[in-house]
Order: structure tokens, then sequence, then C-alpha cells
């Protein structure tokens, strides 16, 4: 029986007996607390907790599910998945034990002719929590399941909560004996291999209080009403009624394995012992086959790769699936062949997979692009860095970890596994450490641009007398009077010329910076001072804190103001905040939805937006976005905002910052209606005219998987095209062509330029080979190695430095031999070391020469033990690393 029939049979039995069938959830959860969907009774939660009421007493659905704690567990085992399918069946206060056993026993085993899943009724067990005496009994009465095939587990096992007091209750869960090639007899307490439970039914009867674990709380009494939560595994009753080793190897999943099988060339065996040769092998390809369904899916409700939360997750399920085809000896760009063959075995069930499949497999073969490159340069390091610690007898250390994660990108993940391939540890908690650090510098550098803001309790304080009022929609000025001054961190009574203070008022015009919207700056005035207004900030939530200092005379704690944001100031920065929001809205009409809004900075005059995109924008791409902006500028659309709850604001489509967690009441900003729809706090023009014009800077990566976009709006816009313009008048003088030859004359002088740096190039290489068979006949002997020791002064570069190095060692033949070449590129000192087979037999290596150069010259370096590369700073020590190298090899 196919997946797809499979559920279709579960929807239509519970619709037979009275339930509502409702569609899947997003993968995406609406539970801030949730990363994923993790199971099918999330998107009833609420019911089942008695937050909201139910709009149905009987619910019926087929859920998508991610769950990747147990992600190193995949293709290891025939249970583990990241992404499943959990069929459900919900009762609110209708229905109780007796209902859920018997629609579960028949709907099991009910032959197939009749609707049923034909399951044989003797290979079935049960387990009830082992108090709950009245499921047994029930299973006994209406089932016939003998006695002897029900077994009691204690609260581990059989005992639902959400570990926080509330609703909780014993449970029953239905297992399938497998047969005895798949262990020993004696029912699920025995062997939970060979007994694959198939069915969880949740029988949530009782208040919990005082929870202390998952087995250690307080029931303090019966709920009035009593519901039901059960859970049936998708993929493990396809694996027993298609008759297959394991949930790998069903309908929706296998077609991926052989597509792997294929492209690598390696049989697929199902091994699932660790001593079958076949094993290794296996496990890959059913990771491949897992992952690559669950990113299939993830991208299909939205996500798209990033270096934190579910884009992590992604991300890392896509590199994990990658990397294991690398290791069954694809090395070249695979997820073309792989997620096509995913698509076909899902869409059957999720049609979007395919209606959307232009959209999921630009992000999915972007990413995996991206990662094949920082697999190219981040392995060979690792190699080198796993070859000196095995050399040291030591683990990788955090630090070599730290700089793959930070100059590479590599993943620590990634590191992991490739140093556990290779029989070493890391040094995780070194690496934990030194990323902590970074973070911690991160943070000090964003609170450096906040200011020094006080201790939060006196900001408590004055949140607890009331919220700041924001006036500034509506007017830039206004009267208002103080609640609070802070100096140095504490609270003061007033404040004097010079001195710099944390002001805070009743009520204020200034835009407290949020949103990626700059602060606005300003003057707050009152009788005998002027404050100047430097920024404002947010340090906690409803407060609007003035970051100023007293500019004239003495302002006190209780003092009527008058507050004046900077008009020019905001004017600006509402028109860049407008100006972003129409980027984004030209970006979906010319890319995609897919260009989804990643962050935003919005200044006077200046915009950046962050997208989610894998390539870079052509010219012609970029063109466009900024002809569709300025349309949309020259239009003069209208720019409303509502105020509205946040579900009528999702059900009108408005956009929204992903991750980002909302109140129930939200402003939304429209212009011309729905073109462009935002979730947004910001300050905005009354209409796009107001703009003026915009002109986009070009476009960058700011990670895999991301582009930013920068703007001038405004009159910034005038004046970098202004000065476009001077350069391009500049340039035609210089060159004496017209404006529309430039182009072509610098094409021509840029050729002729590298042509002539390409005969330099020739010259200089003729120099360091004739310099070479003159530098042959220095070469020394230290301790029966040739060693030839050579300062070549100023060089184009390393490759200068290489190319001699290795000239002159082939021509110092096959016995042993040692070539350091040292020079200076920039100013900076630059030193290689390459030796000859029976130099590196004779315990000369190239690698440890080149760190013991390096220190002297106050850098660091390495390589292998046959070529080797360092640097440093002090280009005068690069005489005395030449002789630490030469007294090295004539002592080792």
């Amino acid at each position: 029986m196919k997946s797809q029939e499979i559920t279709k049979r579960w929807i239509d039995f519970f619709v037979s007996k009275g339930h509502t069938a409702v569609p899947s959830a997003s993968l995406v959860s609406s539970d801030p607390s949730l990363l994923f969907t993790v199971a099918g009774m999330v998107p009833f939660i609420p019911y089942l907790t008695a937050r909201e009421e139910a709009p149905y007493n009987r619910a019926t659905s087929v859920q998508k599910c991610i769950r990747t704690g147990d992600i190193e567990e995949v293709g290891k085992t025939a249970r583990h998945g990241t992404f499943f399918q959990m069929c459900g069946n919900f009762s609110f206060g209708d229905y109780f034990k007796e209902d859920a056993i018997k629609f579960a026993w028949e709907l099991l085993t009910t032959g197939v002719d009749d609707g049923g899943y034909g399951l044989p009724p003797e290979k079935l067990w049960v387990t009830v929590y082992e108090e709950d005496d009245e499921a047994e009994q029930l299973w006994l009465t209406n089932t016939g399941m003998p006695a002897e095939r029900i077994q009691r587990m204690g609260k581990a096992d059989n005992y639902w909560s959400t570990g926080q007091p509330g609703p909780a209750g014993p449970c029953s869960e239905i297992y399938y004996d497998r047969g005895p090639s798949y262990g020993v007899e004696g029912g699920p307490i025995a062997d939970e291999n060979r007994y694959v439970e198939i069915w969880n039914l949740v029988f949530m009867q009782y208040q919990i209080d005082n929870v202390r674990s998952k087995v250690d709380f307080d029931i303090t009494g019966e709920l009035p009403k009593k519901n039901i939560d059960t859970g049936l595994g998708m993929e493990r009753l396809a694996m027993i009624l298609q008759d297959v080793e394991n949930m790998y190897e069903t309908d929706q999943v296998r077609p991926v394995i052989d597509k792997a099988a294929a492209l690598s060339g390696r049989e697929y065996t199902s091994a699932e012992s660790a001593d079958d040769p076949h094993h290794t092998d296996d496990v890959r390809m059913r990771v491949v086959a897992d992952h690559i369904r669950s990113a299939l899916m993830l991208i299909a409700d939205g996500v798209t790769p990033s270096n934190e939360g579910r884009g992590y997750v992604l991300r890392r399920l896509i590199r994990r699936a990658v990397r294991s085809m690398r290791l069954l000896g694809v090395e070249k760009a695979c997820l073309p062949d792989l997620l096509p063959a995913s698509r076909d075995a899902m869409k059957g069930v999720y049609p979007v997979v395919e209606t959307d499949f232009d959209r999921i497999s630009r992000i999915a073969y972007a990413e995996e692009k991206a990662f094949l490159r920082t697999i190219a340069s981040g392995t060979a390091r690792l190699e080198d860095a796993v070859k000196d610690s095995k050399a040291a007898g030591q683990p990788l250390s955090g630090a070599d970890a730290f700089a793959l994660h930070d100059t590479y990108g590599f993943p620590i993940d990634l590191t992991l596994e490739m140093a556990e391939e290779a029989g070493l540890k890391v040094d995780e908690p070194e690496f934990r450490k030194l990323m902590l650090e970074q973070r911690q510098r991160a943070q000090a550098d964003a609170k450096g641009k906040k200011g020094s803001h006080a201790d939060l309790s006196a900001f408590q304080e004055l949140l607890a007398e009331g919220e700041t009022v924001f006036t500034g929609y509506t007017e830039l000025a206004g009267e208002s009077k103080v609640r609070g001054i802070l100096a140095g961190g504490r609270k003061v009574s007033q404040a004097s010329t010079g001195e710099e203070i944390e002001l805070v008022l009743a009520e204020t015009p200034f835009y407290a910076e949020a949103g990626g919207q700059a602060a606005d700056t300003g003057l707050i005035t009152g009788d005998g001072f002027v404050v100047e207004v430097l920024d404002v900030q947010r340090p906690v939530k409803g407060l609007s804190v003035h970051k100023a200092i007293v500019r004239e005379g003495e302002i006190g704690a209780d003092s009527l103001v008058q507050a004046a944001v900077d008009r020019e100031r905001r004017h600006s920065a509402e028109q860049a905040h407008t100006g972003t929001h129409i980027v984004h809205a030209a970006l979906h009409q010319i890319l995609g939805p897919e260009a989804l809004q990643r962050g935003s900075y919005n200044k006077a005059g200046y915009l950046r937006f962050d997208f989610a995109w894998g390539e870079g924008l052509s010219a012609a791409t970029r063109s466009e976005i900024e002809e569709v902006s300025n349309i949309a500028i020259r239009n003069n659309f209208q720019v409303d905002t509502k105020v509205m709850a946040l579900a009528e604001a999702k059900a009108l489509g408005a956009m929204a910052l992903f991750g980002e967690n909302y109140g129930n009441e939200v402003r939304v900003v429209e212009i011309d209606g729905a073109w462009s729809r935002e979730l947004c706090g910001g300050t905005h023009v009354a209409n796009t005219s107001l703009i003026g014009s915009l002109s986009l800077l070009g476009d960058q990566s700011v990670g895999s998987g991301n582009r930013r976009v920068e703007a001038f709006v405004g009159m910034e816009a005038f004046r970098h095209l202004a000065a476009e313009r001077a350069l391009v008048t500049e340039l035609t003088e210089m060159l004496k062509v017209p404006s529309g030859l430039l182009a072509d004359r610098i094409a021509t002088t840029l050729t002729k330029l590298k042509t002539v740096e390409k005969e330099l190039e020739r010259l200089r290489k003729e120099q360091l080979t004739a310099a070479a068979a003159q530098l042959v006949g220095t070469a020394k002997d230290a301790a029966g190695v040739k060693v030839i020791a050579h300062d070549a002064g100023q060089v184009s570069g390393a490759d200068d430095l290489r190319g001699l190095a290795l000239d002159l060692r082939t021509r110092l033949g096959s016995a042993a031999a040692a070539v350091a070449v040292a020079g200076v590129s920039n100013d900076r000192p630059v030193i290689l070391v390459a030796t000859n087979e029976a130099a590196r037999t004779a315990g000369v290596k190239a690698g440890a020469l080149v760190r013991l150069a390096a220190g002297i010259l106050g850098g660091g370096g390495g390589g292998k033990d046959d070529v080797a590369q360092g640097g440093g700073t002090d280009a005068t020590k690069v005489p005395a690393a030449l002789t630490a190298v030469v007294d090295a090899i004539t002592r080792r």
C-alpha cells in the first residue's frame, strides 16, 4: 500500500466517524517556543490545553513534522528520520478511552478491501500505563486482545504531559511484531526493534502541578473535559505495509536512495548491522534520502538557508546530504539529480513541491553550490590541521576549528565529522569559548553604539510609572515633561551644561531606533536650558530613552520641555524607509516571493536591504529593480498606515520579518494597496513622490544564501548621480573621447596595461631563473643536507618565491636538499621553504621550518612537509629567520 493511500484511508476513516478533516499546518510552527512543528498535536495544543475553544469536537489530520534532535541517528536505525508524517485523531471533550481504542483497532485490523490497513491481529501488542486498569480492561473487552500481549510500563514510557503544570494523562501504545528475525520474543518490554511502535493513544484526563521532572509531579484532580490525542507514524506503518526493512525504503524515500546509488556506483543492500561491509555506504545513502526530503519540504514551507534558527537547520541538512554524497565518491553537484527524485515521490501528497519546484530548486542548488566552494577552500586547511594534530598526538585545537569556521565558513559539525573520520577528537570547549568571545565582542560593539545605558532596574522603575507615549507619527514637535534623568548610569535630579545624560519624557515625538530605522535627533528646550538629542533607544520595551548632551543651562527631573525633532533628517529617514519597502516590493516583483527580507537599515538619505537569494544580481536585474522602484516613486502612490489584529494583517497577506515576534495588534504600512503591504512600526512619507528618486548602488553577499542591496534616496541620490556625472566628465576630458566611447577607450587602455604587465612578469621570471642558476653554487652542507638560504629582496608576491624555491629544489637533484627563500612584498616579509624526498626522510620538514622562521618574523605560517609558506610583520628579521632555518636543519 502506497503512502498516499495510507493517508487517504486515515482521513476517510475518521471523517466517517464524525471527525473534521484538518489540513496539515506548516512545518514552521506558530508556537514561538518551537522552531518547527515537531508532532501532530502541535497545531491543536491551544484546544488540548483549553487556552482556546476548539471549533470542532472531533478532528483528524496528517501533519508534516520535523525533528532534528537525533539527527546523528538518521540512517542507522529503522525508525529515525528528520521529516515524518503523523496521522492523528483528536477529541476535545467528546469521546474518550473506549472509542479511541475501538477506532484504532478497527482501522488497523479491518481488511484492505473494506477500507482498513489489514494488519493481522495476532501481530499486534499493546502497552498501557502501569496504573491504568481501565485502559487494559477496555482493550480486553473491545478488541479481543489477549492479556499476554498487553504489557504495563511506567511514567517514563506511558504517561504524557507538556512538562509544565496543566493537562496530562496516561497513554496506550500499539506495537507491531516484525518477527523473530528482528529480535527476541517478549513484547515491547523485551525488544523495541522487533516490536515497532506504530500508534500512541494519549488519554488527557488529569490536571498536574508542582512538576519536578517528567516522572515526578503532583496530580491535583481530573480535567472537567477529557481529551484524546493520538498519533500514528505514517512512515512506520508504510514500512510494515510495504514489507521493507526500514522507513528509508518506503515509496516516498526509496527513489532518492536509488538515485544516490546510481550516481555513486555503489550498491544499496539494506544493511543495518555495523559489521556488514555495506553498512557504511548504506547509512550514507539513507542519510541522503532523508535529508533531501526534509530540505525539499522545509523550503516548500518558506524556510531558506541561513546561519541561525530554522535556516541553520535547513543548511545543515543540505550540507550533510552533500557531504554524504562526497563520502560516496560523488564530488560534483548532486542535488539537480536527487531533489527531482524526492519531488516526484512526494508530489502526490504535497502538490506544492511540484508547482513551486522552480523556487525550491533554485534555493537548494544555490546552497549546494556555495557549500561546494566552502568544502574546496576549507578541506585542505582542515587536512593540514589534522595532520599536524596527529603528529603532535593532540586533539584538533579549538583555535583551528574556530579559524575554519571564521575564515572559511566551515561549520563546526562538519569539522567534527571529518575529524572523527580521521580518528581525531576536536577541542570543542575551546572552540565554544572562542565563539562566545567573538559574540561578546560583537555585542560590546553594538552596545558601544547605543551608549552606556544605566542598570535596567532604573528604567524598570520609570516604566512602572507608565510607558512613553510616542507622538511622532503625527507631529514633530510638542510639549512634554521630564520623567527621569540619568547620568553615569544613575538617576539624578538635574544636569548642567556639558553633561551627557539619558533623558526620559512622558511623551515624545522622537522616534527610537527600531525596525531598521535610525533614531531621530533634535532639540529639547525649556526655561533656561537647551539639550541636544543625539540618539534614542528602547532599553526596555515601552520606554524611550533620549541620549543627549546639555548644551546650555540646567535641566531638572520634573522640567516642562518643548521637544522638537530635526525635520529635515526625519524626512530623509522617512524617504529611506519608504524606499526600503519599495525595493522589497520590486524584488518580489522581479525575483519572486522567495526573496524574503532578512534585515534592513534606514537612515537619512540611505537604505540597505538584506534578502534571501543564492546568487549575485546581474547588471540588468539591478537596473530593472532600480527602474521598478523609480516608477513607483514617479507614480505618486499613496502610503497608508493601519492598525489591526495580527490575524487580520496576515489574512491580508502583510509581509512580516521572518522570525520576528509581533503582538496581537500590529501596524500595517501599505503602498498602493496590495502592491506593498508590510508589518512596520516605522515612519514613512505620505506618498511615494516625496522620495524624489532612488539610486541603487549595487549588491553584495552577506553570507551564504543572502544578498544585500544599498541605495541612496532623495537629495543623497541626486548628489550621488551628480558625483558620477562629474567623474565621467573628468574621464572624458582626460582620455579625450566622447562619453559614449568612454567604456571602449578604458577597455582598450586596460588591455594594453595587461599586456605590459604580462611582459614585466615574463622578464621577472627570467631574472629569477637566471638567479637560480647562480644560487645553486651557494648551497651549503648542513649535517648531510644541501641547503640554500636566500634573501630575494623586494618581490611581487609569494608566487615569485614559490617558483624560485621549487626551481632550486629541482636543480639540487635527488640528494637530501632544502631551500629557504625570503623576500619583502608590500612592506611585509614572506618566507617559503621546500624540501625534497631525501631531506624529508632525513627529518627535514618544510612546515616545521616555516613556523620557526615566521615566528621570528613576527607572524605565522604552515603547510605540508614538502612545501610551506609563512609571513610576518618585521622585514628587518629576514636574515635572522633564514639563519634560524639553516641552524635548525644542522641541529636536527
